[in-house]
């Protein structure tokens, strides 16, 4: 029965989520509640700020633990390693007052769509949704399976036939009003914070109202000047952080605010369309794309036409990129997986901007409401600032640990005074006021605000440096980085890659290689006609943009590109892209080539084609690109040449990236409708055209900081979405490889059928001579032992085999990445897993990338630095607007110096503490105190005079080969302040004792 109960007291929210929270359950108790308040008044409001302090308190003092589902008061705990609480009361939504269908107070069901939570969600005949708003997320409670669900998305678990049908044609006026009140308002709203809001915030602070306690007591005592000076420094201090909250209050509030009021055009069921403000929209909504360019308003899947758009604004590059309809297909699948592609290629994300539209014969482009207001992914990205993951340093945890010890002789003092003072029969008033002074004296109240002052002028430093900081607590981290992780493609390497060289293939055999710059224009034949037309450019304000590969392989060509707005098909009227031979260009037997139609590339496939048709004739022709190892296996393998491995290794052990690339005459009859094509039949059974070499040279700085940060013993790793032999070589020309180590590639392999998970270790094969021996293999079953391991061999490894490591081969996981230095083709969510496991072997990691597929990485690294300018930066707790890696030694520099500043100011602190401890003590003993003066030279002027000179300090140029202490509460730094204050306390006593003696 007990058991039961707690089940039902308790459950995950957002369970395998970042942002994992346990949540209990609480009734409201009117007699607790009664004495509470009594407690509140009695108290003088002490009680009341106690449990503003310690929200779980609050909640076990006013309320009984109860089920879930009988709760008016909820109380969440993060998962954490800090398990913050916070209080959250259970509210009611009211649907009795809508024009609701027919029949909705019996068994049937509210919403059209049944497998929709506010169905289960609806209390029958009440009519009405308990929920709670967490981080601006809204849960309703699902009656059915007794647990919070968040609501505002699409369930995942439609298909791609369920979207097209049950939505296709748009939801009924009283579908849209119900889903309007459950969801909320489709806004992602930042409110600017009122001012006496952030100030209250802010001296309800414990420092402060620490501070407070003890200025009350010494201005009773007379220390006037003293107690002013200290006043004027903490309005100061709080004036200024409030400025600082306010403006970061503002800025967010402005940047997201114009995406709240755009106007779209909604479908509705048998009403036609309309014109209605975005805040209106809801899931499940169908929304027509009509304008020229338009902010998107929330995430939309594409249901009908395709479209263009700049995804600058989420984690990723201002490049355009083209988005395809949901196919119609009768799959069992949920829609994000009903194949390999990226579900991501359908969606449309909120924030990101439509430049062009496509639409089909059928009418204008449609697209289906996914998520709204903070579901969405630019909500996601605006809470993750509103809420920021706290970091477990151990610096902070030592403070207070420190403030506990000092505490505790502050007691001994107390109990000091309280002796001497009655001895001497002193009135109680005086034996309490002067044995809280000796308390306060113990404890100085500026020792947070100390551990700051270093990195404030960091921060300024930094800024100085085109490094800017949303998080400035991370300054200090950043002293203690022992390991960086780089993304190669625009991080070490130049952004854009230069065209070398075409390899085609005739005959199942390699021709001449073409190189670029030549002085003879690439000669007209297959391989150029994939060129000019298996591409994603497109023109806007007559400026060819997309791909920086794309736009290279294009340039090579000497073709022109114009944009078409129709052309005239089978099926209706089509939006396509012209390509014609330009003055520069060789001579070619066509006009032009038509792109008809597209299947985008995508990072699962490894591919992307087009189908064309030349200008004047009927045959249709589809073009390929991708990585060489899938284009080849969709080839016709008699088309492939023998060499074609060796070839490919060649090149790829030199550092070159290479595409290959491929074409196919489709048999399309006059009436056939190219966007109806299926991508797996049309891509399959290709002539194999040859090999595209494209060069990506480092950075001139990237050498430089590789070599600084080795000689301090700072580990540098690759993770690159790139090809793993690719990513070996550029590793080895940046010297994050030594040129006497060996390179072992591990490859994983999920196990098959009964054959147990393995492990194949294999030499990289050398530049200069074939050194790759036969591989060794392992399985999940064998022990492996590599305690034996030498700095002269590094790991390089892909994806899929960190997948298999993280999966089956967990106890080896660690003494890999100990020496692991390439990680290739790796996704997004493989970065953020081994950017988490580096940190579970007590590095201090951090992670330098361009925002394009790091976001997660950079928001999980100890110090992650963006180098993208683009929106996206905010998720980074550092941006650095000179794009190069040069930043990271900077930054590190900076974090060094702010830390040896903060462990200096802490030591500083409480010397002269416990010195004017010892001092106040012994004149108790003789019933007097130092004046007035004494405590403002002492506490006021010093310890400004402390901060100046740290302002002029910069950071040491060079980057030491050891770190700084992380700890404070370590021996050298302890023995350091205990020897201090011993040779303080005997030459005070001294002092003390021979001043007796003298008349």
């Amino acid at each position: 029965m007990e058991e039961k109960f707690w089940k039902d007291h308790y459950m995950l929210l957002n369970k395998d989520e970042e942002n994992e929270l346990e949540i209990f359950g609480y009734k409201t108790q009117g007699c607790r509640k009664a004495l509470c308040i009594a407690g509140y008044i009695l108290s003088c409001g002490a009680l009341l700020l106690l449990f503003y302090w310690k929200p779980e308190w609050d909640v076990w003092a006013n309320c009984i633990p109860c089920s879930l589902e009988e709760a008016d008061v909820v109380l969440l705990r993060t998962t954490d390693e800090f398990h913050r609480c916070t209080r959250k009361k259970v509210t009611w939504i009211d649907l009795s007052a809508l024009p609701l269908p027919d029949g909705s107070n019996s068994e049937c069901p509210l919403v059209a769509d049944k497998d929709s939570v506010i169905n289960r969600a609806v209390k029958k005949p009440q009519l009405k949704v308990r929920c709670i708003r967490v981080q601006k997320i809204r849960y309703i409670w699902d009656f059915s399976v007794k647990q919070f669900k968040r609501v505002g998305s699409l369930e995942d678990s439609n298909t791609c036939h369920s979207i097209h049908h049950k939505f296709g044609a748009g939801l009924t006026r009283e579908d849209q009003k119900i889903r309007q009140l459950v969801c909320g308002p489709n806004a992602i709203e930042v409110e600017i914070r009122p001012i006496w809001k952030l100030l209250f915030k802010e001296i309800l602070n414990p420092f402060y109202v620490f501070q407070a306690f003890t200025l009350t007591l010494w201005l009773s005592q007379g220390y006037i000047e003293y107690s002013v000076a200290i006043i004027v420094l903490s309005i100061i201090s709080v004036g200024l952080t409030v400025y600082d909250l306010r403006q970061q209050s503002t800025k967010l509030h402005d940047l997201v605010e114009e995406h709240n009021k755009v106007q779209v055009t909604v479908c509705m069921k048998s009403e036609g369309c309309k014109e209605l403000e975005s805040r209106y929209l809801v899931p499940g909504d169908v929304f027509l794309l009509d304008r020229k360019k338009l902010s998107l308003p929330c995430d939309a899947v594409l249901i009908d036409g395709s479209c263009v758009v700049n995804e600058g604004m989420l984690p990723g590059e201002s490049i355009p990129v083209t988005k395809t309809p949901l196919p119609l297909m009768e799959s069992p699948m949920p829609w994000k997986t009903h194949s390999m592609e990226d579900y991501r290629r359908h969606v449309l994300f909120c924030g990101t901007e439509v430049i062009q539209m496509k639409p089909t014969g059928r009418g204008p482009v449609r697209a289906v409401v996914l998520q709204t207001g903070f579901n969405t992914a630019k909500g996601d990205l605006v809470r993750s600032i509103l809420y920021p993951k706290p970091m477990n340093f151990q610096l902070y945890r030592d403070a207070f640990k420190f403030i506990i010890g000092l505490s505790a002789i502050g007691v001994l003092g107390l109990i000091y005074t309280v002796c001497v003072f009655t001895y001497h029969q002193k009135l109680v008033a005086e034996v309490v006021a002067m044995a809280l002074l000796l308390l306060t004296v113990a404890v100085p109240p500026a020792i947070p605000a100390a551990l700051t002052t270093g990195t404030v002028y960091a921060q300024r430093r930094l800024k100085k440096k085109m490094i800017f900081c949303i998080t400035p607590q991370r300054i200090n981290i950043c002293g203690q980085i022992n390991l960086v992780c780089f993304d190669k493609t625009g991080t070490l390497t130049e952004d854009g890659l230069d065209l070398w060289g075409v390899l085609p293939s005739e005959g199942s055999r390699f021709q001449e290689i073409h190189k670029f710059p030549s002085s003879t224009p690439l000669p007209w034949g297959p391989v150029c006609g994939a060129m000019v037309s298996c591409h994603s450019l497109v023109v806007l304000d007559k400026k060819i943009q997309g791909d920086p590969l794309d736009l290279k392989m294009f340039e090579g060509t000497h073709w022109e590109i114009e944009e078409s707005n129709t052309s005239q098909d089978g099926a209706g009227a089509l939006h396509t892209c012209v390509v014609r031979p330009g003055p520069k260009a060789s001579s070619a037997p066509v006009e032009g080539i038509a792109i008809l139609h597209q299947f985008p590339f995508s990072s699962g496939l490894q591919r992307m084609s087009v189908v064309s048709q030349k200008i004047g004739e009927e045959q249709y022709d589809l073009y390929m690109k991708g990585a060489p190892e899938i284009v080849s296996s969709l080839c016709r393998q008699e088309t492939v040449p023998a060499d074609f491995l060796k070839e490919l290794n060649m090149y790829t052990s030199q550092g070159f990236r290479v595409i290959a690339l491929a074409h196919k005459v489709l048999s399309l009859g006059k009436d056939v409708d190219v966007s109806d094509l299926e991508r797996e039949e049309a891509e399959s059974g290709l002539v194999f055209l040859g090999l595209l070499v494209m060069e990506n040279r480092l950075k001139q700085e990237t050498k430089p900081v590789l070599r600084e940060l080795a000689a301090a013993r700072i580990r540098s790793v690759m993770v690159t979405g790139d090809n793993l032999q690719t990513a070996v070589t550029v590793a080895r020309s940046a010297e994050m490889i030594p040129k006497a180590s060996k390179v072992i590639i591990i490859e994983a392999s999920e196990p098959e059928g009964s054959t147990p998970a393995s492990i194949a270790w294999q030499l990289a094969e050398d530049s200069k001579a074939s050194t790759a021996a036969a591989p060794v293999c392992a399985n999940a079953q064998e022990k492996i032992n590599l305690d034996g391991e030498s700095c002269n061999y590094h790991f390089a490894m892909n994806g899929k085999s960190y997948q298999v490591l993280v999966k089956h081969f967990y106890s080896l996981l660690p003494k890999i990445l100990v020496n692991a230095t390439v990680f290739a083709r790796m996704s997004p969510g493989q970065k953020s897993s081994l950017v988490e496991e580096l940190q579970k072997l007590d590095y201090y990691v951090g992670m330098c990338g361009d925002g394009a597929n790091d976001c997660g990485a950079l928001k999980m690294a100890h110090a992650g630095i963006s180098l993208s300018e683009q929106e996206a930066s905010v998720a980074s707790p550092f941006t650095s607007q000179i794009p190069n890696i040069q930043c990271v030694p900077e930054l590190i520099r900076e974090g060094r110096a702010a830390l040896v500043s903060s462990f200096a100011v802490v030591k500083y602190l409480t010397l002269y503490g416990l010195i004017q401890f010892v001092g106040t003590a012994l004149l108790f003993w003789q019933l007097q105190i130092f004046g007035n003066h004494q405590y403002l030279i002492q506490d006021v002027v010093i310890t400004l005079l402390v901060c100046l000179t740290m302002s002029l300090t910069e950071a040491y140029p060079k980057l030491a080969p050891y770190r700084p202490p992380g700890q404070l509460i370590s021996p050298p730094l302890l023995l350091s302040v205990v020897l201090n204050v011993c040779f303080t306390v005997t030459m005070q006593t001294c002092g003390f004792l021979l001043v007796k003696q003298q008349p």
